[in-house]
């Protein structure tokens, strides 16, 4: 590294470790799924919870720190003029459920073989510490900033991302914004997002309920359908197990999870007893014809089986998985998650949705966001390319995702790690919206280095 700040840098990560742990663990200790909005909690007592503790943190690091009605927080070098240019950085304090399969209370952060281990830790209450941090070292440092940087602190971004359609109407903009919610080296780019519901007629039948997922963006590892046929009429189905309870039959899917983004690898576990239900033909015409539907959406995760399959040869391929399920008063509902290419759009997979579903169901709840891309010869970009092959010695190149972050909300913003996709997840460490979520200490660590070192560097561009 031949920055003459490098040696500043490094000595103040190092320094801080176990600090950086301590509070890692403070933070991952806050249960923070999204809840009932109560008064001063928009999103529930958990994301508030959370929110609370991470400007607390920032506090107790001599950061000028707010907190806007519990939407959403930051804290800052400084103070920020009215219509100065500032830089920013953004993370989420909220977490997806906690779902199944885990090895140990997944509030309460484990350290294994270098590994951190717990709800958040990479997604993204890991990252949240890491950009205090930084801003600690930019004040700590008394360097004096072009661009004044603020680390916004949001409490909704697993859902609905309510807390940056509050901070649009009410606050200012930052020139140039990164969130580190993703993977290095630096994604330029991502993917539309499709959702909606696939929703059945009232049915009385013989399924009594279906319940599996626990978040839309997640392909579900677990399912449940409870129905009104003797066990004997189930067909052996892989990954289905039948027992027989007060009179009726539940079926038990065990699967793969994973992020609706990179499904690959995956197995849902809503697809395995809708093939086993279909296989097995105890269903009514009118419950069989909706499972159809559901077994078209659960065919494969690229959309080919729905008609909407689209590779642009920038994104990668769109990809399209069913995360949550459930029944209510006879009626079923499916959740779907498709992150698209620039070659299709909304009108188009919706139509497509809707000749599937045909007289068997309906849409509902269907919402879509458009691709976002940014060169990546711009300044800004090349700034934090640079700084991340400098750190780390390698020759990577920006790349595009299918993940949907913040930076979509800004009108010039990028992810930019802190995951590294090239390194390999032990046995005992799940991914991101899975059991046992895992992050790699030493590369937490790296991370904050290449932060501090790019918000340095920022400030020498014309923004």
């Amino acid at each position: 590294m031949k920055d003459s700040r490098w040696a500043s840098i490094d000595a103040f990560a190092e320094q801080n470790r176990d600090n950086v742990l301590r509070d890692i663990s403070r933070l991952v200790a806050v249960p923070s799924v999204e809840g009932t909005p109560e008064p001063g909690a928009p999103f529930g007592a958990g994301p508030r919870a959370a929110l609370d503790k991470a400007v607390e943190i920032a506090g107790e690091l001599g950061l000028d720190a707010f907190n806007a009605e519990g939407y959403i927080g930051w804290a800052q070098t400084g103070p920020i003029a009215d219509g100065q240019k500032f830089l920013a950085t953004i993370t989420h304090t909220d977490v997806v459920p906690v779902g199944n399969g885990w090895d140990a209370d997944p509030y309460t952060v484990r350290v294994r073989d270098g590994w951190l281990l717990g709800r958040g830790v990479a997604d993204d209450k890991g990252p949240t510490i890491l950009c205090l941090y930084a801003l600690k070292y930019l004040k700590d440092s008394g360097i004096s900033l072009r661009y004044p940087v603020r680390a916004l602190l949001g409490a909704n971004e697993e859902t609905n991302m309510g807390d940056m359609v509050y901070y649009e109407k009410h606050y200012p903009m930052p020139v140039f914004c990164f969130t580190p919610d993703a993977e290095f080296p630096v994604c330029n780019g991502e993917k539309g997002g499709f959702s909606g519901e696939i929703v059945s007629p009232r049915l009385d039948g013989v399924v009594v309920d279906f319940e599996g997922g626990v978040a839309r963006n997640a392909v579900p590892d677990r399912a449940t359908c409870t129905l009104r046929v003797p066990a004997s009429a189930i067909h052996p189905c892989a990954g289905v197990t039948v027992e027989e309870k007060d009179g009726l039959t539940v079926l038990h899917a065990q699967g793969k999870s994973g992020h609706a983004a990179t499904p690959q690898g995956t197995v849902n576990a809503i697809g395995l007893l809708v093939n086993c239900l279909l296989d097995s033909k105890v269903c009514t015409p009118q419950e069989t014809a909706y499972l159809q539907v559901l077994h078209t959406l659960h065919a494969d995760t690229a959309g080919k089986a729905l008609g909407i399959a689209a590779d642009d040869g920038l994104f990668d391929p769109l990809t399209i998985i069913g995360g949550t399920i459930h029944m209510e008063d006879g009626v079923i509902r499916q959740s779907y998650d498709c992150r698209y290419p620039t070659n299709t759009d909304g009108d188009k997979l919706t139509a497509a949705m809707k000749a599937a579903c045909g007289d068997a169901a309906t849409l509902d709840k269907v919402h879509a966001k458009p691709p976002f891309y940014i060169e990546a010869d711009s300044p800004a970009i090349q700034t934090l390319i640079n700084t991340y092959n400098d750190v780390t010695g390698e020759n990577k190149t920006p790349f595009t995702m299918g993940g949907g972050t913040y930076a979509r909300h800004f009108p010039k913003a990028v992810s930019f790690g802190p995951e590294h996709l090239d390194l390999p997840l032990p046995d005992f460490a799940g991914p991101m919206h899975g059991a046992n979520e895992g992050a790699n200490f030493e590369k937490l660590i790296e991370a904050l280095k290449i932060y501090i070192l790019a918000l340095l560097r920022l400030q020498e561009i014309d923004l």
